[in-house]
């Protein structure tokens, strides 16, 4: 920290150095404030609020499990039905309960066309939630 040079050129360079003498002196300040400040910002108001002992109410909405397999047949929620009878039990179905959801579970071997038969069958009978069950397991 040199405040002048060994030349007597005559002028002298302005000092390019920081003073941080104030810097110090605001920061301790600073500190002093929040030491005092900082135990008055944690007192709470004390209230005794009531206690409430209650389990979730998870309510699955309905399904209707229907099952296709490879030669064609229809299983609903576990009984044969004909396809014939399918949008009759649709429209009650969605007229009883509109968010019902379909779950279609089609085997490996069904074809397609019955897939998408039973998918146009159910969205013209105003069933909204169609859904897919599979087996990822290998066999």
């Amino acid at each position: 920290m040199a405040f002048g040079s060994m030349q007597d050129s005559g002028r002298q360079a302005p000092m390019a150095e920081i003073n941080v003498v104030p810097l110090v002196d605001v920061m301790l300040v600073l500190l002093i404030i929040f030491i005092i400040t900082a135990p008055l910002l944690t007192h709470s108001v004390k209230i005794d609020l009531p206690k409430a002992e209650s389990t979730p109410n998870i309510t699955q909405p309905e399904h209707v499990e229907l099952a296709i397999r490879a030669e064609g047949s229809f299983f609903w929620n576990g009984e044969p039905v004909a396809l014939e009878q399918l949008a009759s039990r649709f429209s009650e179905t969605a007229a009883q309960a509109p968010n019902t959801e379909l779950h279609i579970r089609a085997d490996k071997l069904a074809h397609y066309e019955h897939v998408a038969r039973i998918m146009s069958i159910a969205a013209k009978a105003g069933m909204t939630r169609i859904g897919f069950i599979t087996d990822p397991s290998e066999k």
